[in-house]
This record gives structure tokens, C-alpha cells and sequence, in this order.
């Protein structure tokens, strides 16, 4: 890594200035390749995330992550509070996956998929440089007087950005309450679905603060993901990297001058030209090496290529590159280190994809009844339970009932002793289980109860049947 004498950088952050006060940044509008390939991947992702609630597979939201009532929908899987352990197996895989892409590729998630970064680059920026203006016409216009010019900006902008907030908030809370709850706030009105609206309301103002005030703040003191670069990353990571071999070499860094031979000279082909700071979004000075604030945006690579090109010099001072490979010459491999973490992905997946495939669309537990025992009934022992069958589907069950698999009985609802059970319902209530005394082996007995609709089993479960120890 470059060895720089003044490590005075790396004591506060690039949106802090020397008083401790908030420095807004205004970076420069950037343009190449790098850009028009996330503008690419960016709007495809946009796409998707604003659809993925609207969209219904086997009658299930795509995506809903109901936290409320404890649904949550993965790629139209329905999950209820019994698959809770799914969902945590699905987040921690989600995580692993997360974790190797970072040791292998940086930070790439933060600079191409991450929704804040995707929100704020491709959509709040890019209005705001269409209004405003590229970097120096940004900065004049922050530092100018409160005249006409500045208020219609600021109106228009600030209007603009609230119809997209509130536009965001819809989505967001369709992934939480369901799209189809969202569109019957909106056909019965606020007034009829006020805590929903009241939620509606305070989402936009998030989204509104964070997009206009807040910006990169969350990057670096909201997301815990940066601080895991700590971590995660090594000198055979994948980052966005600057050359400082290159860029620097025995005299460092010097001003362009197009009559000097600096291959002669022994200056680097970094020209000081400060462009790829005034491009970051960040506020940060990339080579300076690895920071904290830095997300891999890859900014600064169109603008040094641009640069490097204009003054007839080669491209990639700044690049995708490993610190072994600018240090050393060592080109990417997999290491050890990323081949365990690709291991314990794979396992993950497998068990994740059995359990899956595995999972029956409906679930039923019956319990006995706490602080009851047993009956007499004649030659039959009795004994009481509470039912709850939980149905996954969206299709309703319409002539459930029970029957013992394991021994001979009988089983008896409390009400009817055929039901419905609704698509995406509980249906709950008591039963009681008889069985013949001369049957039972002991005093706590193992059945198995088969649940049917019609004359199809569909579900299994097993609990305790109590009885006296001896029968005489």
C-alpha cells in the first residue's frame, strides 16, 4: 500500500471539514464506460425492485416481508411464523453470499446493487444535475444569494424529490403490508386505512431526509457493511484501486507538462489533477488507498481513464486490481480463504433447497390440553387437545377433518367434524381422541394423526395420548 508521510486523512471522514461540521459534497457529474454499464444494471435492478411486490406466483406476492403479522414471501415462497427457521436460513445464506463477494470483489454490492446507492447515483443525482448543474455550477449555486434564480431551483427540486419519496414510500410499504393492502388504501381512502396512510407518511419522510439531508451519511455511519471491510478484505481482495507503483514511482506525483519526457524524469503518471476526488461521491481521495467511506462506485476509473487518455497516457492508474497485483505483479486467484466460504454457500444452498422442496403447503400441530388427564369412557380412555392447522396455499381446504393412523379410535371436533380451512388462514378449535384401554401399551402412548381433505392425507402430525399404568 502506498506509504504516505501525512496519514492525517485517515483521523475523519471526507464530509467532515476541520471544525467538525458537515461538509455536503458536490461531485462531479460522471461519465465512461464504468458508468454506462451500472446505469445499465442499475435501472434493470430499479425495475425489479419496483415490481417484485405486484408480482403474484401461485397467488403469492412475489416479494413481502409482512414483519407485523409475521409473513414474509421469498420469490413467491410464503413463509408463516412456523417457517420462521427458513427465513433465518434464508438470511444468513443471503449473508454468506454477501461475505464472499466481499472477499473476493470488494465492495462491489455497495457501488452496483446496493438500492441506496442505486436511488441515490441513478435517480436523485442525475435530477439534481439536470436542475442544477455539474459540479461548478452546484457549487455557485449553494454559495449564491436567496434570489429568484435559486428559489425556483431549489422549489422544483425539492418538489421533484418528494414526489419520488413518496412514490418509494408506496413500494416500501407494499413490501411490508402486502400490494394488495396498498391498493385498497388507495381505493378507500386515507380516512379508512389511517394507520396505514399515518406509516405511508412517515416513510416518505425517511426516504425525503435521506435523499435530500442525509445522502452518504448513510454509507458510512448508518450501514454496518463498511465497517466489515476491516474485516473482510486482504491484500488479494478485488477493489477499486489506485496504482500507486505507477502512479507515484521514485519522484511521485507532479502536474502535467506535455514538453517533458517523464518516463525520464522518474515523475509518476499521476498528474495531480484532483479530478478523481472532485468525482467522488464520497467525498474521498482514492489514492490514499482502502477506506472506509469508499463503495466501490468506480467514478474515479471513468474519470482517470479520461483524464489519462487526454494527456496520451495509458489507461487503468486506477482500476479493479488487488493490492498484491499493483504491489507484487500477483494476478487474482481463489484463495483458501474464499474456497471455505464458497463450501459453506454451497451447503447452505443444499440445505436451504431440500428443506424447500420438503415443506408441505399446509401444517397442523395438535397439543393436549393443558392441566387436563384423562377420561373413562366405558372400554375407551379420552383424552383433549387443541388443534391449529396452518394453511400456506392460496386455495381453500374445504372438507378437512382427522383420523388416527397409528391405532385404532376414534377422534371427535368440538362443532363440525368436517371444515374449511381459508387460503392463507389458521383455522383452530379442540378435539378429543378415544382409544380402546386394551390397546395401550403404557401410561403415555405416541399417536399419529393423519389431517385429509376429502380422502387425501395431506398432513401428518404426532402427539402424547395419556392413560392410567395398569388396566385390571
Amino acid at each position: 500500500m502506498l506509504n504516505n508521510e501525512n496519514e492525517a486523512f485517515r483521523d475523519s471522514i471526507g464530509t467532515i471539514d476541520e471544525e467538525g461540521k458537515r461538509k455536503f459534497i458536490f461531485p462531479k457529474m460522471p461519465k465512461g464506460k464504468f458508468y454506462s454499464y451500472r446505469k445499465y444494471v442499475s435501472y434493470f435492478l430499479l425495475a425489479i425492485l419496483l415490481a417484485n411486490p405486484f408480482i403474484k406466483v401461485n397467488g403469492n406476492q412475489f416479494m413481502m416481508f409482512n414483519v407485523l403479522e409475521r409473513r414474509f414471501n421469498i420469490f413467491g415462497f410464503p413463509f408463516w411464523p412456523q417457517d420462521f427457521y427458513i427465513f433465518v436460513l434464508v438470511m444468513i445464506t443471503g449473508v454468506v453470499f454477501v461475505i464472499l463477494f466481499t472477499v473476493a470483489f470488494g465492495r462491489i454490492f455497495c457501488g452496483w446493487i446496493c438500492p441506496q446507492t442505486i436511488f441515490l447515483e441513478m435517480v436523485f443525482r442525475r435530477i439534481e444535475f439536470w436542475i442544477d448543474g455539474d459540479r461548478g455550477a452546484q457549487l455557485r449555486l449553494d454559495k449564491q444569494e436567496w434570489n429568484a434564480e435559486k428559489i425556483r431551483k431549489r422549489l422544483v427540486k425539492w418538489v421533484l424529490f418528494f414526489i419520488i419519496s413518496f412514490l418509494i414510500a408506496n413500494v416500501f410499504l407494499a413490501y411490508i403490508i402486502g400490494s394488495d393492502e396498498l391498493w385498497l388504501m388507495i381505493e378507500e381512502g386515507p380516512s379508512q386505512q389511517l394507520g396505514n396512510f399515518i406509516a405511508l407518511l412517515i416513510f416518505t419522510g425517511v426516504f425525503y431526509f435521506v435523499f435530500v439531508w442525509f445522502r452518504e451519511q448513510v454509507c458510512i455511519i448508518a450501514c454496518p457493511y463498511g465497517r466489515l471491510q476491516g474485516v473482510l478484505l486482504d491484500n488479494k481482495s478485488i477493489n477499486v484501486a489506485y496504482d500507486f507503483v505507477r502512479g507515484e514511482k521514485e519522484v511521485g506525483r507532479a502536474k502535467f507538462n506535455k514538453k517533458e519526457d517523464r518516463s525520464l524524469t522518474g515523475k509518476g503518471d499521476c498528474i495531480d489533477c484532483m479530478q478523481c476526488v472532485h468525482v467522488c461521491p464520497m467525498g474521498i481521495d482514492i489514492r490514499n488507498g482502502t477506506q472506509l467511506e469508499c463503495t466501490n462506485c468506480t467514478a474515479c476509473i471513468d474519470e482517470c481513464d479520461t483524464i489519462m487518455k487526454s494527456v496520451g497516457l495509458p489507461n487503468g492508474l486506477i482500476r479493479y486490481a488487488t493490492e498484491d497485483e499493483i504491489e507484487k505483479k500477483e494476478p487474482f486467484r481463489f484463495t483458501a480463504r474464499m474456497k471455505g466460504y464458497t463450501a459453506v454457500l454451497f451447503i447452505l444452498l443444499g440445505i436451504l433447497t431440500g428443506i424447500l422442496f420438503l415443506r408441505n403447503d399446509v401444517e397442523a400441530d395438535i397439543l393436549r390440553l393443558p392441566g387436563q388427564l384423562f377420561q373413562h369412557k366405558g372400554d375407551n380412555i379420552s383424552n383433549v387437545y387443541t388443534y391449529k392447522i396452518v394453511n400456506k396455499t392460496t386455495k381453500d381446504f374445504k372438507d378437512i377433518h382427522f383420523g388416527l393412523i397409528s391405532q385404532k379410535g376414534s377422534i371427535t371436533t368440538v362443532g363440525k367434524s368436517h371444515f374449511t380451512v381459508k387460503a392463507q388462514a389458521i383455522s383452530q378449535g379442540t378435539l378429543f381422541i378415544e382409544i380402546n384401554k386394551y390397546i395401550l401399551d403404557n401410561d403415555k402412548t405416541k399417536v399419529r394423526i393423519g389431517v385429509y381433505e376429502g380422502k387425501h392425507l395431506i398432513e401428518t402430525t404426532s402427539t402424547n395420548f395419556l392413560s392410567p399404568r395398569t388396566f385390571n
